[in-house]
């Protein structure tokens, strides 16, 4: 899966580690910022997406569609199909234009919406990955956790580095009974969640 990475979606990913790196010394403001996983974060993700239990891919907080390439390679392997959430404008037409060119529309959903209002209640979630503002965090956990079918996996980024505001949201994850839960030192530390 990793070994093989198709031409378009591999191209795509560099433009977009080489744009999230210039918008982290240029001075790109903060919200218009890719704030991406890292390349290793991604590999674990779809590793992550494609041991998961039968269903959909959910997840919350596109921007420019990085981190959903590394998901689209475990949904083509695994015969499922990505949703993806975001709710910046600038950032779903980015990601749009990533799922065009590197010609995974076939199994990316991108839908320019807040998940937190939009995930079905009947969904059963076989994998969901959050990594949006972080302030959000609690409140896309609880409609997430649920949702999760029996053996799903949820995983939330940026549980090391930003751990004094998730800290609350962290607690619960990590003595959720529904749960076993532990934070992976990968990246910027991503929590991993599975479901009972």
């Amino acid at each position: 899966m990793f070994h093989t990475i198709p031409p378009a979606i591999a191209a795509r990913m560099r433009f977009l580690e080489a744009l999230d790196k210039q918008d982290r010394t240029d001075g790109t403001p903060r919200l218009l910022r890719l704030r991406q996983v890292p390349a290793e974060t991604g590999r674990f993700l779809a590793l992550l997406a494609a041991a998961a239990p039968p269903g959909p891919i959910v997840e919350i907080g596109a921007s420019g569609g990085y981190s959903a390439l590394w998901l689209a390679l475990a949904a083509r392997a695994t015969g499922r199909r990505v949703i993806t959430f975001e709710v910046l404008p600038e950032k779903a037409a980015l990601a749009r234009e990533t799922f065009r060119l590197a010609e995974v529309e076939d199994v990316v959903e991108l839908v320019f919406a807040d998940a937190r209002q939009r995930l079905a209640d009947q969904m059963q979630i076989a994998f969901a990955f959050l990594d949006a503002e972080k302030e959000i965090y609690a409140e896309c956990y609880e409609v997430l956790a649920p949702r999760l079918a029996p053996g799903g996996l949820l995983a939330a980024d940026n549980a090391i580095n930003h751990r004094p505001t998730l800290q609350p949201m962290l607690d619960r994850a990590l003595s959720d009974e529904r749960m076993d839960a532990l934070i992976v030192p990968i990246g910027q530390g991503v929590l991993l969640c599975r479901r009972r």
